[in-house]
């Protein structure tokens, strides 16, 4: 069946300019880290694709090592442009990253120009496209000189294989110096990807207020904490779930009766809000300015389409943040 997409698909959703740039992001965009790899249900994650652009997200989120197995969630995206999304190309914001292990030897990990280019070159193959919008380097490399990754990025950039540069897990310190060389080579640094959730808030300290200096946006991962600020573990360990799967990399010992503590008295206050824990844990990430889209993984259509629905509530009154820095503390 052919797919047919929502007219309407852009009337809902909040889009965000990144930094100083010309692009927007929407509020939410989908992360193919989980549940479009080569052990997931092929369909299942067509079916979710197709829903999160009716929903208008625009943007998704890849790197070389997703899947499992790592490559896989690359060729799944593919396999479903080159079938349906392809037409929407021009639509949609691809975005992959290289910085941990993809390949044995020497020159599979990390952040040499050899496997920074050469990783790309591969992601493009598996993707069926010329360019992606974003390529990031996935993580610092405090062996490889900054200025060679940077230096790949920015060749990566001006041959056409990607249309902005980005950085991932990058400290305040060395996005400062990278977003600098990038500058000064002309090719502007468009965007930082970290890790934040109301469990780990490390982006506060320093790293966002750097992020606004240089102009650059920033799209967070995480912000569920890999489902801890759901009510999926509030009685129990589900086998379909992060910590209950193999290959995931949620651990069942993380999850004490502390932790679960304080998940229960984040959601007395969601329901307060008349929302989920999800609902509000992803509009407590977009409450700060410099966060321009919050990275969301799904399972199902049906997890895909209440995150989305958090977008109908990102106010947070003074009590409420007192409240929820009060439990996290």
């Amino acid at each position: 069946m052919q797919y047919i997409t929502n007219p309407d698909r852009y009337k809902d959703m909040t889009y965000n300019r990144c930094g100083k740039s010309g692009i927007k992001l929407p509020a939410i965009s989908l992360g193919l880290w989980h549940n479009f790899g080569g052990v997931d249900n092929f369909e299942n994650s067509k079916k979710i694709l197709f829903k999160a652009f009716d929903s208008g997200i625009t943007h998704f989120d890849l790197a070389n090592n997703y899947g499992p197995p790592p490559g896989s969630a690359e060729e799944t995206l593919g396999r479903i442009l080159k079938s349906d999304l392809y037409p929407f190309r021009d639509e949609l914001i691809i975005s992959t990253k290289a910085g941990y292990t993809m390949w044995d030897g020497p020159y599979g990990d990390f952040g040499s120009r050899k496997y920074l280019i050469a990783s790309l070159d591969q992601s493009l193959k598996r993707l069926g496209l010329d360019y992606v919008d974003i390529f990031y380097h996935h993580r610092p490399d405090a062996e490889t000189p900054l200025e060679e990754s940077m230096l790949a990025l920015d060749h990566i950039v001006r041959s056409g294989k990607a249309l902005y540069a980005g950085i991932s897990n990058y400290g305040a310190d060395d996005t400062r110096k990278a977003t600098e060389i990038l500058e000064s080579l002309g090719t502007p640094c468009l965007i930082h990807q970290a890790k934040y959730n109301m469990f780990n808030r490390w982006i506060e300290e320093k790293l966002l207020e750097t992020l606004q200096a240089e102009g650059v946006g920033c799209i967070v991962f995480s912000p569920l904490a890999q489902g801890l600020l759901t009510d999926r573990y509030l009685k129990g360990i589900p086998a379909d779930s992060r910590a209950g799967k193999s290959h995931g990399f949620l651990k069942v010992e993380q999850i004490t009766p502390d932790l679960l503590g304080k998940i229960s008295e984040l959601e007395k206050i969601a329901i307060r809000r008349m929302q989920t824990l999800a609902q509000m844990a992803l509009a407590w990430t977009l409450r700060l300015p410099g966060v321009t889209s919050t990275l969301i993984g799904a399972s199902t259509v049906e997890q895909l389409v209440n995150n989305i629905a958090a977008l109908q509530n990102l106010q947070f009154s003074s009590e409420e943040i007192a409240a929820i820095d009060g439990i996290l503390k």
